[in-house]
């Protein structure tokens, strides 16, 4: 199992988000790496994202909105950093979306 997973619910919809570009990249000087990409499945559920474990550090998933909800998206993109202290732990990373708000939380 993948050490990062993530799930994306359109809550103005009130269904998952279906087809969402998402990468999980770390940090380099003066940047960010790629580590993974994927795209959400019908359940909104990224279940394999990069490997099963990843050194502790900061790192972020960055959700392709505007793939999702087209051109005029208010947010074309949600970065969500966090960091991971257990590189053995299973992090669980959803997003909650709308047209113009979004939101995070540290899942199960």
């Amino acid at each position: 199992m993948s050490l990062v997973t993530t799930h994306v619910l359109d809550t103005a919809a009130g269904r998952p988000a279906r087809g969402v570009p998402v990468r999980l990249e770390e940090p380099v000087d003066h940047g960010w790496r790629l580590v993974a990409r994927a795209r959400t499945d019908d359940d909104g559920r990224i279940r394999e994202l990069g490997p099963d474990t990843l050194q502790p550090g900061v790192y972020r998933l960055v959700f392709d909105i505007e793939t999702y909800q087209g051109p005029d998206a208010f947010f074309p993109e949600a970065v969500v950093c966090f960091r991971i202290a257990d590189g053995t732990a299973h992090h669980h990373v959803p997003l909650l979306l709308s047209p113009f708000a979004y939101s995070t939380y540290r899942g199960s």
